[in-house]
C-alpha cells in the first residue's frame, strides 16, 4: 500500500508518517519501480502501536524501547531475558508516566481553583489571584476606566518584581486598602484623582494629597512596625517610570507630595493623621 492508504487506515496524516521516519519510530519502506514508498500491514500495526503510545502521553523519542520489545528474539534463553527486560522498562516508563499525569493533573485542579476564584470576584484573568479580590474592589469603586487600567497594570508589575517572598505582605496592603471603610473614601477621592488636569488649582491638589494620605496613612502607620521584603524598593523605581508615562502631571504631583508624606508617617508611625507631616 501506499502512504495515503496506510495514513488513512491508520488514522494519521501523511505528514504524520514523515516524522515517523525522521525521528526513527517507523523504518523507511523500499521503494517501487515508480518511486513510492510501499507499505504492508506489518506497518500499519507499527503505526497503530505508535498512535496507541501517543495517546498515552509518551513521547516519540521514548517509543523505541516499546516498539522494539525483543518480541522476534523470544524463542530461546536470551529471548526470554530480553522480554523481561522490555517488560521491566516498559513497567518503569508507565510508572513514571503515571507520575507526570499526576502532576499534571494536580496542576490542573490548581488552574482550575484558581480560575474560579478570578471569576468569582469578576476580576481580569491576568490578575495575580491573590490580588484579585482588592483589585476587582477598586475597579468597582472607581469611576475611571483608565485608572482602573492603570491599577491594573501596577498591580501586575509590583506583584512579579516583589516575588513569592513580597506577595503576602502586598496582599495584605491591598486587602486593607480594600477595606469597606477604606474603600468608602478612596472611592470618590480616585474619581477626583482621575480629573486632575493642567487647568486643576493648587486647592484642589492640596485636598486630594490630604485625602490619600488621611486613608493611606493609618495602613501606612501599621505596616510600618513590620519590614517590607526585598523588590518592595526595586518596584517603586518601575512604578515611578510607569505613572510618569501613563499619568499627567498634576497627578504625578499628588503622587510625588504623597510619597513624601507617608515617609514621614512611615518614620513616625504614631501620627498617621492628615496633619502628621505638613
Amino acid at each position: 500500500m501506499r502512504s495515503a492508504d496506510l495514513a488513512r487506515l491508520a488514522g494519521v496524516t501523511v505528514r504524520a508518517l514523515r516524522h515517523y521516519h525522521q525521528v526513527g519510530v517507523l523504518a523507511e519502506p523500499p521503494r517501487a519501480g515508480n518511486g513510492y514508498r510501499r507499505y504492508d500491514v506489518h506497518d500499519l500495526v507499527r503505526v497503530l502501536r505508535i498512535r496507541r503510545l501517543a495517546a498515552l502521553g509518551i513521547p516519540l523519542e521514548r517509543m523505541p524501547a516499546l516498539l522494539d520489545d525483543g518480541a522476534d528474539d523470544a524463542h530461546g534463553q536470551a529471548g526470554a531475558e530480553a522480554g523481561a527486560e522490555a517488560g521491566a522498562s516498559a513497567a518503569r516508563l508507565l510508572d513514571e508516566l503515571d507520575r507526570e499525569l499526576a502532576e499534571q493533573i494536580d496542576r490542573l485542579v490548581r488552574q482550575r481553583e484558581v480560575v474560579a476564584h478570578l471569576r468569582a470576584h469578576r476580576a481580569a484573568p491576568d490578575l495575580p489571584p491573590e490580588l484579585a479580590p482588592a483589585a476587582a474592589a477598586f475597579a468597582a469603586a472607581s469611576g475611571s476606566p483608565e485608572l482602573v487600567r492603570v491599577d491594573r497594570d501596577q498591580a501586575v508589575l509590583v506583584s512579579h518584581l516583589v516575588g513569592e517572598e513580597g506577595a503576602q505582605h502586598l496582599a495584605e496592603v491591598f486587602r486593607r486598602l480594600s477595606a469597606h471603610d477604606v474603600l468608602s473614601v478612596l472611592a470618590p477621592l480616585s474619581v477626583r484623582f482621575a480629573r486632575l488636569d493642567a487647568d486643576t488649582d493648587d486647592a484642589e491638589v492640596d485636598e486630594v494629597v490630604d485625602g490619600f494620605v488621611e486613608v493611606f496613612g493609618p495602613v501606612v502607620a501599621e505596616l510600618a512596625t513590620t519590614e517590607a521584603p526585598p523588590g518592595f524598593d526595586r518596584a517603586a523605581v518601575f512604578l515611578a517610570e510607569h505613572s510618569a508615562d501613563v499619568l499627567g502631571a498634576r497627578q504625578r504631583e499628588v503622587l510625588a507630595r504623597l510619597q513624601e508624606r507617608l515617609e514621614r508617617v512611615a518614620a513616625s508611625p504614631g501620627r498617621a493623621g492628615p496633619g502628621a507631616a505638613p
